[in-house]
């Protein structure tokens, strides 16, 4: 029996990009279509089959321990990235300057997508969700930079609508323009996760 559950949500991808050097720059260079590859997307800094453990899993592992790379792409919704352009008091946040690697317009609430969720586009190309991507201060730099003075205010701006942090289980590839489909695994909410939160 199916343990993924295909949705009605459908959404398109609108943006897509790459970190070639995350040394050099933070922001991502605008593309028309990158190959989704078991290593991630081609070209990319955060791609990899293993990655050094970073502060959002410090409460599993040493920083630096290698681990599976869970955080191949940054996955946005252009819905969310408007919200946070509003609240900052800018008029529109270039994709480019937090990172991202896709922007998704159609599917609501895109950063509380279930983890282990699928999005799905055409062609087969498929990322499997991890989890939340969490705010950081990073993207100041370059948002400091095309707009003086807003920076700062991302952070506080973006919580709970930063997007996801998603990996490659189908390999394929992504076009601006393609549709994307929300597979989600058929199976209840944990009864004790508040506990589990709160304990």
């Amino acid at each position: 029996m199916p343990a993924l559950k295909p949705t009605a949500f459908t959404g398109k991808i609108v943006w897509l990009g790459l970190v070639r050097d995350r040394e050099a720059r933070l922001e991502a260079e605008p593309l028309d279509s990158l190959r989704a590859t078991f290593a991630g997307p081609e070209g990319e800094a955060h791609g990899g089959l293993t990655r050094p453990s970073c502060s959002r899993v410090t409460g599993q592992y040493k920083r630096g321990t290698i681990i599976r790379n869970t955080r191949q792409f940054s996955v946005l919704s252009a819905e969310d990235l408007a919200l946070i352009a509003a609240k900052m008091g800018i008029s529109a946040l270039d994709p480019a300057l937090v990172g991202a690697t896709m922007v998704i317009e159609g599917i609501p609430d895109l950063t509380h997508l279930p983890p282990s969720s699928r999005l799905q586009a055409q062609g087969g190309a498929t990322l499997v969700v991890d989890m939340e991507n969490r705010p950081c201060t990073l993207p100041a730099r370059p948002i400091e930079t095309a707009h003086p003075g807003f920076g700062a205010k991302f952070k506080a701006a973006a919580k709970g609508r930063r997007g996801v942090t998603a990996w490659v289980e189908a390999e394929g590839l992504l076009q601006v323009g393609q549709a994307v489909t929300l597979h989600i695994p058929d199976q209840p909410v944990w009864a004790h996760l508040d506990t589990a939160r709160n304990g």
